[in-house]
């Protein structure tokens, strides 16, 4: 940590006391992720093979693991927090992570005494520092961000951001709703909702973001809005690192990478858009087949994870580069 240049992939930082040493990572092995005790989606994550460890346990270790903060705005709370904790616990790290919900908006899918148990309030992590943060999408798009109930709410975290995280990554909404906050980028309404798995170009090879993509990829997207496409290149602290010829940019980031921007959902499962499909069928709302997602564009068949790679190496690149250059005394983000 501290601008270390040793490969995360391979070595452990393990604290002990006042001083620090590095462990060899054996090959293959995968650190815990740390996630509060009785954590509901614990026994899905254990299932698939991601090494979870509660805290109670955690906080007995000698280690000093990453902090990372999920700000999740999804209505259903627990798919997303398994679809991202799934990607990051599949890292050589130890890593802790926390959830923030906003009190400014009423959780319809989601009770409160879940809320008050597993999540924390922005009031209760103002005054924390964390390596990174993660703000979820959110299906709001057809309001003006001035009129989400807790736009005020979120530019406060967007602030404070600036001085107590190290890195954050916007998903989605959250991704347009930063670049208008941060570089005054608006999102534009889209004639036909961009929906479905869209193959995407890397525009520059080797970024420590796109580090072992392939040329090309797919990713899943589903949204009714795009951002302003002609603007970002006249913003000289933005990289644009991966893009789609018919849906527009993926993938943005700031050159020191305190905040990027990814436009689609890579973290989705397999049946995520599927799910969303029939919802919406089934509302007897517009919608169109997802593009390039079922196999023979057949509803009735079941679709594949064809992104998973590209998931799990985004989110693998990404810690790692938090792990080499954030401090290791985080209030140092304060100064």
């Amino acid at each position: 940590m501290g601008g270390n240049t040793i490969d995360s992939s391979l070595l452990q930082l393990i604290v002990i006391g006042t001083g620090f040493y590095f462990r060899k990572v054996k090959e293959n092995e995968k650190m815990p992720i740390c996630i509060q005790n009785e954590l509901p989606v614990k026994n899905k994550l254990l299932e698939e093979g991601v090494v979870v460890i509660e805290e109670n346990r955690a906080k007995n270790q000698d280690i000093r693991p990453l902090k990372i903060l999920i700000l999740n705005l999804m209505p259903k709370k627990e798919e997303t927090e398994r679809q991202l904790l799934r990607l990051l616990g599949n890292s050589p790290l130890q890593i802790t992570v926390e959830f923030l919900h906003m009190t400014s908006h009423i959780a319809k899918n989601t009770t409160q005494s879940y809320l008050k148990k597993f999540y924390n309030t922005f009031d209760e992590v103002r005054d924390k520092y964390y390596d990174g943060l993660i703000i979820t999408g959110a299906p709001i798009e057809h309001l003006e961000f001035e009129e989400v109930n807790y736009w005020a709410e979120l530019n406060e975290v967007f602030e404070w951001s600036k001085r107590h995280v190290f890195s954050t990554i916007n998903i989605c909404w959250a991704a347009q709703a930063s670049l208008y906050y941060h570089f005054g980028v608006k999102k534009e309404q889209v004639e036909d909702k961009v929906f479905g798995v869209f193959e995407h170009d890397v525009l520059i090879e080797n970024h420590v973001l796109t580090r072992g993509f392939t040329d090309t990829f797919l990713a899943p997207h589903s949204r009714h809005t795009k951002i302003e496409e002609e603007k970002l290149p006249n913003i000289s602290e933005l990289d644009i690192l991966a893009k789609s010829e018919g849906v527009g940019t993926f993938l943005l980031a700031t050159k020191d990478l305190r905040k990027i921007f990814v436009t689609g959902h890579i973290e989705y499962d397999a049946n995520t858009l599927h799910n969303e499909y029939i919802r919406d069928k089934s509302s007897n709302l517009p919608i169109e087949i997802p593009a390039n997602y079922y196999p023979g564009n057949d509803d009735t068949k079941t679709p594949k994870n064809r992104w998973r790679g590209i998931a799990y190496l985004f989110y693998h690149n990404w810690l790692n580069q938090v792990y080499q250059q954030t401090p290791y005394n985080l209030r140092e983000l304060g100064k």
